[in-house]
């Protein structure tokens, strides 16, 4: 029998946190929840959670700053929650590295669709064997889902880390938005379209790559993005 999955809710609303534990146990999920920001971030530490779910709205320290110290050291996937309407505060998150979000109030069916989502863009179909992409100094292993340029750790999110395996799996070809969200099989949302290509500025940044001087990604106005560089397939 498979292990739940283990998931962290940073949320000042313990109501909100005890309903979703109950509700997400009927999928194979186990929740821990932290009402304080200092108490999720220690949280995601100690846990090492699967994925975290985190609202904007939080006292003392926002879920943006929560977001970024979280990214600091680690890749966890997180999807924000907010209960604002302004697209921009979704935005922000994105760029901060969530790799999605949920305006409130929401359905919790919704929400473990999200779940769901985000967590297939960390076990997709795996490759017949340890797949090795090489484009010069960049390497992309499938199999161990680690990225490396010159030697070094990317440390890219789960969702930069599937766009780039998807443009190296198919280099030389035009990907535009619509393609790429298909691939990563996200939920339709008012900004996920802006998301692409918020990722796709934080992988040129990590990259060290210029949308003026590109050397992996160039950009096709009006369509969408090319992988220029040339890649070789390693099988193990």
């Amino acid at each position: 029998m498979a292990s739940k999955k283990q998931i962290l809710i940073i949320d000042d609303d313990q109501k909100l946190g005890e309903l979703l534990t109950h509700y997400l146990a009927k999928f194979d999920m186990a929740a821990t929840c932290a009402t304080r920001p200092e108490e999720g971030l220690s949280l995601v530490k100690r846990l090492s959670p699967q994925l975290v779910i985190l609202d904007v709205m939080l006292p003392g320290q926002d879920g943006f700053s929560v977001c970024k110290e979280i990214r600091k050291n680690s890749k966890v996937p997180i999807i924000m929650l907010t209960a604002r309407g302004d697209v921009t505060d979704r935005v922000v998150g994105l760029e901060l590295g969530a790799d999605d979000y949920l305006p409130k109030p929401f359905e919790p069916r919704e929400l473990v669709a999200r779940i769901d989502s985000v967590l297939r863009r960390l076990s997709p179909q795996e490759p017949a064997a340890d797949q090795t992409l090489k484009c010069e100094s960049l390497t992309l292993n499938l199999g161990k889902r680690q990225a490396l340029l010159k030697g070094k750790d990317l440390s890219l999110t789960p969702t930069e880390f599937e766009i780039l395996a998807f443009f190296m799996k198919n280099p030389g070809t035009v990907l535009n938005r619509d393609q790429i969200m298909e691939y990563l099989k996200g939920v339709e949302c008012e900004a996920f379209n802006r998301s692409v290509d918020i990722a796709m500025s934080r992988l040129r940044k990590k990259l060290g790559d210029s949308a003026d001087k590109p050397k992996y990604f160039k950009t096709i106005w009006g369509t969408g993005y090319l992988f220029i560089g040339k890649v070789a397939v390693h099988e193990a």
